[in-house]
């Protein structure tokens, strides 16, 4: 079976980043601590042999010396440690004198210094009983006839080339295994924040998103991922919520289309029908004018329900809105059959939607002036960095138990807030649902005139771009406390009771 060389490297290739690093490394350091240990091998034993030459020169020099000073004749005693080997070899090749190593011994070497250069250094391989000699040669005196001093040792007695090669193989091969196991830490410590991301993402699926990846210390790479996972991840979520948002904004939408539309088209099929049956004694007159009521109708109500469906469904466009003064031109194009008491602080802005803004306000004068029997408010300030609007007026008001219910769709109550003083009961979920697109709250009290007053409460900054419109709790605490009334009045006096409104 032929096996061609790529498969075959990536079949032993590692298969985790923690493996190829440190195989990565550990080829780098070996391509770099072999020739260097080869190298201080080289020059070690380099460094030994000069050693060597030295003692051998020093040597030959002192019993030159002592040969001229006439300090012996036949034995000599060598005055350099490890050297043994010393010989004074007269012209015609006899040993004049020797160390006791080598008494009895023919001269060292044939080789014999001119007069030009009386110190050589050699190597001899020729001598019996020990091998190869590394020798120092020097004349005694300039004279032609002068006799030769022999100092050395055998190589095999000072170079220990096995030693230093078995040191230096082990030093490298150390060195080697060291920086393996260092890389494979290190390796390993660097990427268990990925494992433990990789591990926190294994258990992320469509029903758990809020699970979050850990964040280890620092702002190296390993973090910034993980930041930008949870980011991802936080994205993910949102959009979970947004779509399951829109599908039940479209399941309550066919619930509510499918109960509310009902009753107006069955009392128009009715009023068909009968015709139908009995037209000479139908009145066309009255019968196309209570038609075209129930037409009305049923525009109104599926305009109000398409809207409540596309309000939080997406996110509106938001800008710099001046709140007094669209109070202002909402109030001045209506023609209310009650005239609107504006207590208003001027220059009151915020980011906001203003065609929502001006729908829920829109939305909250027309329930005041259906049920209001001579005073409609609105009032408005700024706050602590939130926008307070109330809509208040002297009706019947709303019972304490009913002033959650009111904001539910198609709810009414029991009293004078009914389908005979019209609207098609929708008025204040759509306004409640601008409030929460816009991070706020709307709630339901008594005014200071016995009436109903609604308080709408807002953050100035408008909404952050990454939340599923939901009031916040500062929002939810304001709404939920005491309010006072702003201390400009524009227009009218301010009531007797205005510190309690």
């Amino acid at each position: 079976m032929n096996v061609s060389g790529p498969p075959l490297l990536r079949r032993f290739q590692p298969h985790s980043i923690r493996g190829r690093i440190t195989v990565l490394i550990t080829a780098l350091a070996t391509l770099l601590l072999i020739p260097t240990g080869i190298l201080g091998s080289m020059l070690a034993r380099q460094a030994f042999s000069t050693a060597v030459w030295l003692d051998a020169r020093q040597e030959a020099a002192l019993t030159a010396a002592a040969w001229r000073a006439g300090h012996f004749r036949h034995i000599i005693n060598p005055q350099v440690a490890g050297i043994d080997l010393v010989q004074v070899v007269a012209p015609n090749r006899r040993v004049l004198a020797a160390s006791p190593a080598a008494r009895g011994m023919a001269p060292l070497t044939s080789f014999w210094p001119s007069q030009q250069d009386p110190m050589q250094d050699l190597q001899a391989c020729t001598h019996d009983g020990f091998g190869c000699l590394r020798l120092s040669a020097l004349r005694v005196t300039p004279g032609p006839d002068s006799p030769v001093v022999y100092a050395g040792r055998p190589i095999e007695g000072f170079t220990p080339v096995a030693m230093f090669d078995l040191l230096f193989t082990a030093e490298v091969s150390v060195l080697v295994l060291l920086t393996a196991w260092a890389t494979w830490k290190v390796a390993g410590r660097t990427l268990r924040p990925v494992e433990a991301i990789r591990s926190d993402l294994a258990t992320v699926n469509v029903n758990d998103l809020d699970t979050r990846v850990p964040v280890p210390a620092g702002d190296d790479e390993i973090a910034r991922l993980a930041r930008t996972v949870n980011s991802t991840l936080s994205r993910i979520e949102q959009a979970k919520l947004t779509t399951e948002r829109a599908l039940r904004r479209q399941r309550e939408f066919a619930a509510d289309a499918s109960h509310e539309l009902r009753t107006p088209l069955a009392g128009l099929r009715t009023q068909l029908e009968e015709a139908q049956l009995h037209p000479d004694e139908t009145d066309l007159r009255s019968l196309l004018r209570d038609a075209l009521l129930d037409v009305e109708r049923l525009e109104a109500i599926i305009d109000d329900l398409l809207l409540l469906a596309k309000v939080g469904a997406t996110a509106p466009g938001r800008k710099p809105v001046d709140v007094s003064e669209l109070v202002r031109d909402e109030v001045a194009r209506r023609t209310d059959r009650i005239p609107v008491r504006l207590l208003l602080e001027d220059g009151v802005r915020m980011h906001a939607a203003p065609r929502h803004l001006a729908r829920l306000l829109t939305n909250l004068l027309d329930n005041a002036q259906r049920h209001a029997r001579s005073v409609v408010e609105i009032g408005l300030r700024r706050d602590d960095g939130f926008v307070e609007l109330w809509v208040g007026d002297d009706g019947p008001g709303v019972p304490v138990c009913e002033r959650e219910r009111i904001f539910e769709r198609f709810a009414r109550s029991d009293t004078a807030r009914s389908r005979g003083h019209g609207g098609t009961g929708l008025g204040l979920a759509i306004a409640r649902d601008i409030a929460r697109a816009h991070c706020g709250t709307l709630v339901a009290a008594e005014s200071p005139y016995g009436g109903a007053m609604f308080v709408l409460c807002l953050p100035v900054s408008g909404c952050p771009q990454n939340t599923d419109a939901a009031p916040s709790q500062a929002a939810i605490r304001r709404a939920a406390g005491p309010y006072a009334e702003p201390p400009r009045v524009e227009n009218v006096p301010a009531p007797l009771n205005e510190g309690h409104a």
